[in-house]
């Protein structure tokens, strides 16, 4: 087979914008700048996914929406995007990359045109589930692109990346919302921005998205080594075969518990995403710009412990101490941040706790990520998108789950997210002493209430996200990988002998 090795022999990297699988698998260079747009992709539709938690006291007012119909409206959304993910299984047989394409179309004009013009609460529900089920889909497709582009050596890294999306998406809602709430005032202009982002995101990924032919996607690749390999396998790869029957290739115990672990580590992450702002404004009287401050400390910090996590975690070829130890320090923290609730810390304080939660939330998750697709792989890697749709379909069922029981536990924030104009109201009743009326009066006294019971209720919704904190550091024990740096090494070495050893074989067979 010589230099033929005709492995960079092939069409060019970019094709045209219908045909959009690669016959060879690409070299460094043109990897790196399809990963770097399937991160920017993941950022942009998590900016559209969250933009209303950053102004949800606003829109809920103006609305008229209870703060229990906002919930059970998001948890809707959240189950009908976890049928969504469970489609984006089809991914392994039809491909990821028009997927991709055409459900950001869908989410950017739904966030541009639809969203910003709802004007009942009913309105707003069918609109974010139609999105929430269309994102189900494609953010399930994107980690898939991301695992079919990185080895196993290179994974943690990758897939730390592809989990900054989400984090950046959340930093995007926080950071546009400080620059731009103060002088646009509105709810509406947040989604306005977002929809035209979601849009810019769109034209870049037609044109330049791209991914494997299924000969090449469907196998295993453990280092940048293997890439000859690869290729020679795929000219005689069974690709209906390796198809055949994929949920029962799937599902089983490692796969499942895993994917239900991380789904309730992840219930503080989705409480802080949809009801960090009402959190701090109903407890500690922030202002809604000091909330997105807080939060854009957060973030930040996410996204640095990704990548760093993702870096390190490749660099030991092992997961699971990045993921115990990132579990163990974030329960611990968690019980700080809800000891915290009916208390007057000062806001350096909240930042402190917040942004070192979420760095040791980054290395748990990043490492998940990158341990869940190594033992999806060792069932089948044909079968990778699949494997993702069971992790989407079963968090988004957690996330609903914790969304419907969330207004049961915490049933004081509506009075509370209505009291700047009541209060008003009585500050405007006082300065022309006047009689207040009795409907003031009862809404004052039900603010009142409110206040008195709202951080106990926090406490208690906490108390369920350190116990999911806890199930996920014991389905650990259930995946893939080693927890010794020297043994993953060892094994590494076995695997490159084993690939040379087969290379030779398949380009003696081929002369």
């Amino acid at each position: 087979m010589s230099s033929q090795i005709v492995i960079e022999q092939s069409a060019p990297p970019f094709g045209t914008v219908w045909s959009r699988q690669l016959p060879h698998y690409p070299r460094q260079g043109v990897r790196m700048a399809l990963l770097l747009l399937v991160v920017a992709i993941t950022v942009s539709l998590y900016y559209q996914l969250y933009v209303g938690g950053g102004v949800a006291t606003l829109m809920l007012s103006a609305l008229h929406m209870h703060f229990g119909y906002f919930v059970v409206a998001l948890a809707v959304g959240n189950l009908l995007g976890a049928f969504g993910s469970l489609l984006a299984g089809l991914a392994d047989r039809f491909g990821r990359a028009n997927l991709i394409v055409y459900g950001l179309l869908i989410v950017a004009l739904m966030t541009l045109f639809v969203l910003p013009n709802v004007t009942t609460p009913l309105q707003f529900a069918v609109a974010s589930s139609a999105v929430a089920f269309v994102e189900g889909i494609v953010l399930v497709t994107t980690p898939a692109l991301m695992r079919d582009f990185s080895p196993q050596v290179g994974r943690a890294a990758a897939m730390g990346f592809w989990t900054v999306g989400p984090v950046l998406g959340s930093l995007m809602v926080s950071a546009v919302n400080t620059l731009t709430l103060p002088s646009l005032q509105t709810w509406q202009s947040q989604f306005h921005i977002c929809g035209v982002v979601g849009l810019i995101m769109f034209v870049v990924a037609f044109f330049g998205l791209r991914e494997l032919a299924p000969a090449l996607r469907d196998q295993l690749m453990v280092s940048e080594r293997d890439r000859m390999l690869v290729e020679l396998r795929a000219k005689g790869l069974d690709v209906e075969a390796s198809l055949r029957r994929p949920w029962s290739q799937i599902l089983h115990f490692d796969v499942i518990a895993s994917a239900v672990g991380v789904s309730t580590l992840l219930i503080f992450y989705y409480t802080a995403v949809a009801f960090g702002t009402i959190y701090l404004v109903t407890v500690f009287q922030f202002t809604v710009a000091q909330a997105n401050a807080l939060a854009n400390w957060t973030w930040a910090a996410n996204a640095v412990s990704l990548v760093a996590a993702g870096v390190c975690s490749d660099r030991l070829r092992v997961r699971k101490p990045f993921m115990l130890a990132g579990g163990v320090g974030a329960g611990i923290l968690m019980w700080f941040w809800l000891s915290l609730a009916g208390q007057h810390p000062s806001f350096s304080l909240l930042v402190a706790i917040s942004c070192a939660q979420s760095l040791l939330v980054g290395f748990a998750y990043t490492a998940w990520m990158a341990s869940f697709t190594e033992t999806v792989e060792a069932r089948n890697p044909a079968l990778t998108a699949t494997g993702l749709a069971v992790w989407g379909w079963l968090q988004r069922l957690v996330v609903t789950a914790c969304f419907l029981a969330l207004p049961y536990i915490v049933n004081s924030v509506t009075p509370l997210i209505e009291a700047p104009p009541v209060l008003a109201a009585y500050k405007d009743v006082l300065a022309a002493k006047a009689t207040p009326s009795p409907e003031l009066l009862i809404r004052l006294g039900a603010i009142q209430q409110a206040a008195a019971e709202t951080a106990g209720q926090w406490q208690i919704w906490y108390w369920v996200c350190i116990a999911g904190v806890a199930l996920f550091v014991v389905t650990i024990f259930t995946m893939r990988g080693r927890w010794n740096p020297a043994a993953a090494k060892a094994d590494m070495d076995a695997h490159d002998a084993l690939v040379a050893r087969e290379l030779a074989a398949l380009q003696a067979a081929q002369n």
